[in-house]
């Protein structure tokens, strides 16, 4: 690979390589390449690892922090709290670009199977931990290795060509999802067990660790998925070996430097802070646990129907880039559209009416949620060389990370102060969250022309 100088054209020595006409050649055939299901399935099993290790400790981090006697008053627990899940977050934004960087040195398996077995072992000492150090150091650890995610990502790119991603990204894009939901589940059904299942627990480790079975049972999963990954995972990296010793992979500089790598970044960014802000938002609602709960699952069947079903046949219609316009486009509608927080003592036509609107606004959102998806497309059919792939992804989930960081504390002291100081009647801050959509919608708006621009650079002149 040839790094990108000052008389070049700045998107051209680090997008093109070779293989770059055969593959986009494949975008006029009609033959379809058969899916690799099996390391599409291995692929996901290893993802879904970031989002149970992320998850899992929400039921009961408070708890645990009260357990550790950590402090007296209980209006510090959330700040501890807060302390434990962020380092997660912080030390996976850190991490994510060096692993990348580090797969086009020695291949993207060892990379992801180092990875999940830090995931594995940093989750089950979490359990173990007897103090807010053991916490944070757990916790920062599990982040390091959990920034191999973009390394994934990249391995789904390599398995697929132009003529089948329609159908790969969108499984893909259901780990995270479906992982949101078994996280949390295996914490709150399993923490402190020898309290909620009786003999079977007690006088054990799990007596004395009461939260150590759930980090136990996520770490068993991300080690079968360690174990699988090892025998029957293939690498996809097939130029790891074949790099000349004086080439490089390009810099973040260099990175950023190229439009339509610089504009996917930055609009990542920005779905990814509206997309938490809105996950934050949920618990808005004056609703009961249970009720916040089965809402939050009916969305993610939504979600998840709309990823297997719908989204393949509208990229077999729709150029990805516009599609990720339009899956942008729904964003401000849904914090336009979302229902007064107030709401009790409703006569029976205004809770069908509330409960109709909250659909639609859910629906809404999982259009704008597809964006995730197509958001590793654009990279995928923009990034052919190999070299590039995996530190673009890696950039994209920099970006990502970075507003899963910034976005909580942000959205949930809007809100606040919208509630406080009455500004707006209380919705300053769903205002302020439309302005932000509205913006993201503004930073998409060229990736569609700069993709394109890509695309023709590298289309054959001829068409078979």
């Amino acid at each position: 690979m040839t790094v990108a100088s000052s008389t070049s054209n700045e998107s051209t020595p680090l997008l093109h390589d070779a293989q770059n006409d055969v593959e986009v050649q494949e975008c006029f055939t009609e033959q379809t390449t058969p899916l690799p299901k099996l390391q599409l399935a291995l692929i996901c099993l290893i993802r879904i690892m970031d989002p149970i290790a992320f998850t899992q400790i929400f039921p009961y981090i408070n708890e645990f922090i009260t357990f550790l006697k950590l402090t007296d008053d209980p209006s510090q627990t959330g700040f501890y709290s807060g302390l434990v899940e962020s380092v997660f977050a912080v030390t996976q934004f850190f991490a994510i670009y060096q692993w990348s960087r580090l797969s086009n040195r020695i291949g993207r398996k060892p990379v992801i199977l180092v990875g999940t077995l830090g995931v594995a072992l940093s989750t089950m000492y979490f359990g173990l931990s007897s103090s807010l150090t053991d916490l944070l150091i757990s916790r920062a650890i599990a982040g390091i290795f959990g920034g191999t995610v973009s390394v994934v990502q990249s391995m789904v790119g390599e398995i697929t060509d132009a003529s089948n991603q329609a159908a790969a990204f969108p499984v893909y894009g259901l780990v995270w999802p479906i992982g949101g939901i078994t996280g949390p589940l295996i914490g709150g059904v399993l923490s402190n067990p020898a309290d909620k299942y009786g003999s079977l627990f007690q006088d054990s480790v799990f007596s004395r660790h009461p939260y150590f079975l759930p980090c136990l049972v996520a770490g068993i999963i991300a080690l079968l998925g360690v174990f699988a990954a090892y025998i029957y995972l293939n690498e996809t990296q097939r130029m790891a070996s074949k790099i000349p010793s004086d080439n490089r992979a390009p810099t973040l500089r260099e990175l950023l430097s190229i439009p339509i790598i610089r504009a996917l970044s930055i609009s990542a960014f920005a779905l990814n802070f509206n997309g938490t802000a809105f996950d934050y938002s949920n618990g808005g609602l004056a609703f009961s646990t249970s009720t916040i709960g089965f809402t939050l699952s009916s969305s993610g069947l939504i979600s998840s129907s709309m990823q297997i079903f719908i989204m393949p046949v509208i990229l077999k219609r729709i150029e990805a880039a516009k599609v990720y316009n339009m899956s942008i486009a729904a964003w401000p509608i849904v914090f336009a559209a979302l229902p007064d927080e107030k709401t009790g003592d409703l006569d029976i036509y205004s809770k069908v009416m509330l409960w109709a609107g909250i659909v639609l606004v859910l629906a809404i959102s999982k259009v704008g949620g597809l964006a995730y998806s197509v958001s590793l497309i654009l990279t995928r059919v923009n990034v052919k060389n190999p070299e590039v792939l995996a530190v673009s992804n890696g950039v994209m989930s920099c970006a990502m990370s970075l507003a899963r960081i910034i976005s909580p504390a942000l959205s949930s002291s809007a809100f606040a102060l919208s509630e406080e100081y009455n500004l707006l009647g209380g919705y300053f801050w769903a205002l302020m969250m439309t302005c932000s959509c509205l913006l993201a919608c503004g930073l998409g708006s060229n990736i569609s022309r700069l993709s394109q621009s890509s695309l023709t650079h590298h289309t054959p002149r001829h068409r078979k």
